[in-house]
């Protein structure tokens, strides 16, 4: 083969060849991402709507049927809709053409989004728009316990302080915790004194709304100065609500109080997490986009010891279910099986060989084949996931088996007996 020939004929080019291989690999390798799966590019953009209470058919009907019939008009290649509707949720996932730009479908599902709010009923949330990717997946759990933090705190400190601090992290994705219990004001209605007062459900929730207000107040210019002007139109404290007045009957005011009690409760839990018996809650962190598993994963655990200081001591932090493990594991496997492989066939080529140039030349060009595959595989933008792994760990055996035929064919051409291998 011509290779062979240059290779012979000119032995500097091929050592300066392999010396280049060796400076390039390590940077190369730095910047390929690592990760559990390849890259799947799956066009797809996930919409969430909710509205609590509402029933599926309803739900069916009012919102998600209507939001299809918008994306079908005003969204480009979409390949096909698909949805899911339950008790107050319903999921639309808008499967585009593989030749769609993702960026631009964003824009046009947004703007749908938007538009369609007028449409559908009173009270309606703009909706929670998601990109999904197969290569998204969990790669790191965060469980937080402690000892005196109810659940409505664990779960207050991981959506409102940790997650906002670890989201800061290249490439992590990192959505709302599971568990705990989510704040929220509650007015617990009296039903038997509701009926004793005449009162309905409906009454104190007009009377609330209508007295909770956020209004601008803008400022008011007496002389040379401006004064910024306040209105207390929305209590600043949770037991002012109860002083609220709901109706006046024969010159006799009810008060909130009168028929309910204000208080600072959770919104109904709908998901419960356990860590040894307890109750939790459970940040997860995701990857996105092509960010390598291992450097988001060293990006969290490296940010933890700051992000801690920042919350209450008696706060537990415990990483679970750290995929970066399995991720490092496979790679020190094909190391390991790589090394293992170039020095046992270099001892067999010293044994039955007994050159300790050819010897050399086999512990030396197996490690440099794959090298030489992962700067290919960095430059056509691929990672170093589980698939390339596996065929890497299948190339070591195939690069023994040519190693030990090419060196005996080698030997057998410097000692004559093979004339004719090389024309």
């Amino acid at each position: 083969m011509w290779i062979i020939r240059t290779a012979i004929s000119r032995p500097y080019t091929f050592i300066v060849l392999a010396i280049l291989i060796l400076i390039i690999s390590p940077v190369v390798i730095l910047r390929t991402p690592t990760d559990i799966f390849p890259n799947i590019n799956i066009p797809v953009i996930a919409v969430g709507w909710q509205y609590t209470g509402l029933n599926p058919e309803e739900m069916e009907g009012r919102i998600t049927t209507v939001y299809e019939r918008a994306l079908t008009t005003l969204v480009d290649n979409i390949q096909h809709i698909e949805s899911t509707t339950v008790l107050g949720q319903a999921i639309v996932k808008i499967f585009l053409q593989p030749s769609a730009s993702l960026d631009t479908a964003n824009a046009q599902v947004t703007a749908v989004s938007q538009t369609i709010l007028r449409q559908l009923p009173a009270g309606t949330q703009p909706p929670l728009i998601i990109n999904y990717s197969a290569s998204s997946v969990p790669i790191l759990q965060l469980a937080l316990s402690g000892n005196g933090l109810t659940e409505q705190q664990l779960n207050d400190l991981g959506l409102n302080f940790l997650r906002t601090q670890l989201v800061t992290v290249p490439g992590a994705a990192i959505p709302y915790p599971f568990g705990g219990k989510q704040r929220q004001v509650m007015v617990n209605l009296d039903i038997s004194l509701l009926q004793s007062k005449g009162l309905s459900a409906a009454d104190v929730v007009s009377a609330v709304n209508m007295q909770n207000l956020v209004l601008p107040s803008g400022t008011a210019k007496i002389d040379e100065f401006e004064y910024d002007v306040d209105l207390n139109a929305s209590p600043r404290t949770v037991a002012e609500l109860n002083d609220l007045p709901i109706k006046t009957v024969q010159n006799a005011t009810i008060y909130l109080r009168d028929v309910a009690q204000a208080s600072d409760g959770f919104a109904p839990q709908t998901n419960i997490v356990r860590q040894d018996g307890r109750r939790s809650t459970l940040v997860t962190v995701l990857k996105a986009g092509n960010a390598s598993t291992i450097d988001v994963v060293n990006g969290i655990r490296s940010l933890l010891p700051r992000v801690e200081q920042t919350l209450p001591p008696n706060l537990k932090i415990q990483p679970l279910a750290d995929q970066s493990v399995f991720v490092r594991a496979a790679v020190n496997g094909v190391v390991r099986e790589a090394i293992i492989a170039a020095c046992l066939t270099a001892v067999m080529i010293l044994i039955f060989l007994g050159s300790w140039r050819s010897t050399l030349i086999i512990a030396v060009s197996i490690p440099l084949s794959i090298l030489t595959s992962v700067i290919v595989l960095g430059f056509l933008h691929e990672t170093v996931n589980i698939m390339t792994l596996g065929g890497l760990a299948l190339a070591v055996g195939i690069l023994v088996d040519d190693a030990t035929v090419t060196m005996r064919t080698w030997s057998g051409i410097s000692k004559g007996d093979l004339p004719c291998a090389l024309p």
